[in-house]
């Protein structure tokens, strides 16, 4: 590690914060849904253009995805970032209370408007630092859209748009500073459609066959289900359609979507397979008929604990983020609005144990988390899932968290949304650009790096190839839960 260009490359970033922040708050503004976000991704590549990468628009045969080159030859360095919101979300920035903008709107639930632009941040200051010094690769930024319940890079991994990537690099923010290993689960998804005949409900009850029932059958027999699937297995659900509103009507139709989780796609599959049963048995039991649609799917994530340990040792050299006692006072008004145990549970989920520079404890009783989380250079289960899991199946592939949030945040909820705009949000997506930034110098630079990564990725990998979960014939969809 050049610890003098690491510098070189912070202060660069420190530099954009004003301007990059401003773009993360207008994406902010936006909050548009997956597949849908149009104005953020055309914001984003116009930055890129303007800093001198080649955009091509439209990729994988999605409208908002893009890809934005700079640079020539190898080793080709990856950047993704994420810019879609969820529904449902709309919040104020910067209170502490529930307070949509507009009832039922959306809103930037996980963070992904800070996302998006570190990517980006790192991305530009490590082209400029290849162009003022001369070095040979190609740095690529991936505009992915739709994460949430969309799967933008498997569609992007199966369109090949990372077969010549040497290795990908992102970041997510969090309540946390560092590096985590994990081994996320596998997720696939689907739409269990039911047709029935509709009736009225008291006079001729006898003569209809509910859609509804079936769907009520079906989540009984899931349920039952989950004590006999394996323990790390995960099964979601959600009625989408319960066919009308009306009591005394035969529902005709109705329609549920179950997420099915595994630590391997294979035994996604196979449970999947298993939930398809219970539907066509819910079906058989209310004479109903049943259409099972496949909607999207991401690979379990291949972690890479060389890539990983290299980006850690760039965030130790960057040091602690300056957070400063306005920064606090706000994470602390934030922090307040959870209970104790939400709080362990936030630093149970996030295995944040021991601090580099402090060797403290970390214990919810600063808002922010102030140092950097010790690296064990292991692997951990996690139950979540995400899409860069299948960016891993073809590529060596690591991450890292920052504190945009307060300690005891959870994804997917208001206090995120609240913190999306905050100075202390603005600083920890600047840190976060500074270590991908560094990182990506760090394998441009160091070829032993790079084949060591590679190695670590062929062994883990152990001869089994990439299958995309999604089907040839399936595309990018806007209707799926998010």
């Amino acid at each position: 590690m050049n610890r003098d260009a690491v510098t070189s490359i912070a202060n660069a970033i420190e530099e954009m914060k004003p301007e990059f922040s401003e773009l993360s708050d207008r994406i902010w503004d936006f909050a548009e849904l997956k597949f849908e976000e149009r104005r953020s991704s055309d914001m984003l590549a116009k930055a890129l253009e303007k800093n001198g990468f080649a955009v091509r628009r439209g990729v994988a045969g999605m409208d908002t995805a893009f890809i934005g080159e700079f640079g020539s030859g190898k080793p080709v360095i990856a950047l993704l970032g994420e810019f879609d919101a969820l529904a449902g979300m709309s919040q104020a920035a910067d209170v502490a209370e529930p307070k949509p903008i507009v009832s039922g709107a959306t809103g930037h639930g996980c963070g992904h408007n800070l996302l998006g632009v570190g990517s980006l941040m790192a991305a530009i200051a490590l082209a400029r630092h290849m162009k003022d010094n001369n070095l040979a690769g190609t740095v690529r930024y991936y505009g992915c859209p739709g994460e949430e319940g969309g799967s933008g890079k498997t569609f992007m991994v199966r369109a090949g748009l990372f077969d010549d990537v040497d290795t990908a690099l992102t970041w997510h923010p969090a309540p946390f500073n560092g590096v985590r290993s994990t081994n996320n689960l596998a997720v696939l998804e689907y739409f269990y459609r039911f047709k029935g005949l509709a009736a009225h409900a008291s006079n001729a009850a006898h003569l209809g066959r509910s859609a509804l029932d079936a769907v009520e059958l079906m989540n009984v027999g899931v349920n039952f289900l989950r004590e006999h699937m394996p323990q790390d297995c995960r099964v979601h659900y959600a009625i989408t359609d319960t066919g009308g509103r009306a009591a005394n009507v035969v529902q005709a139709q109705a329609e549920v979507v179950y997420l099915v989780r595994a630590p391997e796609m294979s035994q996604a599959l196979d449970l999947a397979k298993r939930v398809d049963k219970v539907a066509r048995g819910a079906a058989m039991m209310t004479e109903t008929d049943v259409e099972i649609v496949f909607d999207t799917a991401s690979t379990n994530l291949l972690p890479n604990i060389t890539l990983e340990t290299a980006m850690h040792d760039n965030m130790v050299a960057l040091g602690p983020i300056a957070f400063d006692e306005t920064d606090l006072a706000f994470a602390k008004s934030i922090q307040d609005t959870f209970t104790d145990e939400a709080i362990r549970s936030s630093i149970r989920l996030y295995q944040i144990k021991g601090d580099v520079f402090s060797n403290a404890k970390v214990d919810g009783s600063t808002p922010l988390h102030l140092g950097l989380r010790d690296f064990e250079g292991s692997s951990h289960f996690r139950a979540g899932s995400t899409d860069v899991g299948d960016v891993s199946w073809v590529t060596p592939t690591a991450q890292c968290w920052t504190p945009t949030w307060a300690i005891g945040t959870n994804p997917h909820t208001w206090q995120v949304v609240a913190q999306g705009k905050s100075a202390g949000a603005h600083k920890a997506m600047a840190h976060a650009a500074k270590t991908l930034a560094a990182t990506g110098l760090s394998l441009m630079t160091s070829p032993e790096l790079l084949e060591a990564a590679k190695a670590e990725w062929t062994e883990k990998t152990d001869g089994r190839k990439y299958v995309c979960p999604i089907p040839d014939n399936v595309m990018p969809a806007t209707h799926s839960s998010v």
